[in-house]
């Protein structure tokens, strides 16, 4: 009986030394902390993320103000920190990388790998590892913390997948789609000039009290009472537009600019004095433009019938846009001197326009 309590009692101890070299160096990683330390629970405390690759491509992303900003020039994709941050706070090391492996491990991270350093508020390191590849069956991630003897494979639990991309260096990735953002009432004005169609170019603009008014082509004088209601619903127009993405950099991008006719400039000036402005050029056709087995009415169906280039941040960007998106931006003056809310089909207003400029 006694040696039977002595056993258990030996057995308890072993069991609690094994415990304390388990998981004494983090929260509920078994392999220590400075062997695989990668969670980050309390990802709030984070001020600062740097990643880079052996390429020279890097970004660095820093809290500033009540956002973030990416190499301290552009504000950052929401989606994309917010999965980031995601993985920081759910990544665990799965298992060691077996010995047979861990050359091939260790040589694909030296030359393909993320540097990865984390800092607080303060300004103090709180992480520094490394993200390599997808393991042979895309269900984890080779990462290796500074210093450590070997690299894991690290997952988020219940996650099918791999989280590489998720550290991704390309600017392009993290920066923000954010083309307009503006509410109704901090618009002072907006002003649209369409290069092709002139007769449509207009300025809206609202004074402190909220009261709205257009300014249309000289020719247009004849028309008669403003609609305030569709010029006021109009001005609610520009808060959250995105663009699809940025083509910076794209091979022959300046020379396709220089080719295709501009369509638009708009300008929106906000009270505060922020001024915003893009140019639109047409976009040219491409195998994913819908037009090019299916021409559109009253459209110019040699260029995409759904996308357009915007030229903006005094020309540091070139951007996709969706005609979806931005064709409740791309009205003409006289239709603000309807009667009827909803705008009317084109080709009508067209034929309206030209009959009321012959009057004259």
């Amino acid at each position: 009986m006694r040696k039977t309590i002595l056993y258990l009692l030996v057995l308890a101890v072993l069991g609690v030394g094994v415990w304390y070299v388990l998981f004494r160096n983090s929260d509920n990683n078994i392999f220590g902390a400075s062997e695989a330390g990668f969670t980050i629970p309390d990802t709030g405390s984070i001020g600062k993320i740097y990643m880079a690759r052996t390429d020279g491509t890097g970004v660095t992303i820093e809290r500033e103000g009540n956002g973030w900003k990416v190499n301290k020039q552009y504000d950052v994709l929401k989606s994309s920190l917010k999965s980031l941050m995601s993985a920081m706070a759910k990544q665990v090391a799965d298992y060691p990388v077996p010995e047979s492996e861990h050359n091939m491990v260790i040589k694909s991270i030296a030359g393909n790998g993320v540097k990865v350093e984390v800092y607080n508020r303060e300004g103090k390191k709180m992480r520094v590892y490394y993200v390599g590849d997808e393991v042979h069956n895309f269900m984890g991630t080779y990462m290796l913390m500074e210093g450590a003897k070997r690299p894991y494979v690290v997952n988020i639990p219940g996650f099918d997948g791999y989280l590489t991309p998720r550290y991704t260096t390309n600017i392009k990735d993290w920066q923000d789609r954010n083309v307009f953002d503006f509410s109704a009432d901090q618009i002072r004005s907006v002003t649209i000039k369409y290069d092709e169609s002139p007769l449509n170019n207009f300025v809206i603009s609202q004074d402190d009290k909220g009261k709205v008014s257009v300014k249309l082509d000289s020719n247009l004088t004849n028309l008669k009472e403003l609609n305030e209601e569709r010029a006021t619903k109009y001005l609610t127009f520009f808060q959250n537009v995105n663009c699809v993405g940025y083509v910076n950099g794209a091979i022959g991008m300046d020379s396709i600019i220089r080719s295709v006719p501009r369509r638009c400039t708009v300008d929106v000036l906000a009270k505060d004095g922020t001024l915003k402005h893009i140019d639109v050029y047409w976009h040219i056709l491409d195998r994913r433009s819908k037009n090019t087995l299916t021409p559109m009415k009253n459209y110019r169906n040699e260029f995409d019938s759904d996308r357009f280039y915007a030229i903006m941040n005094n020309g540091k960007d070139t951007a996709v846009i969706q005609r979806f998106i931005f064709d409740k931006i791309f009205r003409n003056g006289y239709e603000f001197y309807e009667k009827n809310l909803e705008p009317q089909p084109e080709e009508h207003l067209e034929g309206e326009i030209q009959k009321k400029i012959q009057m004259k």
